[in-house]
């Protein structure tokens, strides 16, 4: 799906928003549903770490709101999502560039809705790869996803 005048707008937002822009990274891509997110972490000063590769820190926080703010934004206002928790597996040092490709499916909110209509909250884990230009995993990312519906009042 092409990404749309408004989530172009917002990735800008996104990109200028201090606690995001001091990890080094940016999205690149927002799909107009919010159903996949595009984030590249260039090696750069702002990011290289003692030895001349990406700090394990900002390959951390590039990864870390994506998930969370994509279900905040298709599930709606009904409904509480947080990080509850989150792990990195370090594969590979990052030598150049890392690319990550967050996607979440109508199947997947469908079913928390579901799975909501009979529990009060449940917890969803979602992985992306941080990968070089030649699809080389440098680094692995869950995230553990704690959603519940809005209490009333």
């Amino acid at each position: 799906m092409p990404e749309s005048l408004r989530t172009r707008f917002q990735r800008y937002g996104f990109n200028f928003f201090p606690a995001y822009r001091g990890t080094g990274a940016r999205l690149t891509y927002i799909a107009d549903d919010f159903l996949e997110v595009r984030v590249r972490l260039p090696l750069n000063w702002r990011t290289r770490n003692y030895v001349g590769t990406i700090f394990g820190g900002s390959m951390f926080g590039a990864a870390d709101p994506i998930y969370m703010i994509m279900l905040i934004r298709n599930l709606g206002p009904g409904y509480v999502v947080w990080n509850k928790s989150a792990s990195i597996r370090f594969r590979r040092p990052g030598k150049a560039a890392l690319y990550a490709k967050f996607v979440v499916t109508s199947e997947d909110l469908d079913g928390i809705r579901a799975e909501l209509e009979t529990v009060e909250s449940i917890e969803r884990t979602f992985s992306v790869d941080l990968e070089d230009a030649d699809g080389t995993v440098c680094a692995s990312i869950e995230h553990l996803i704690h959603v519940r519906r809005k209490r009333e009042g």
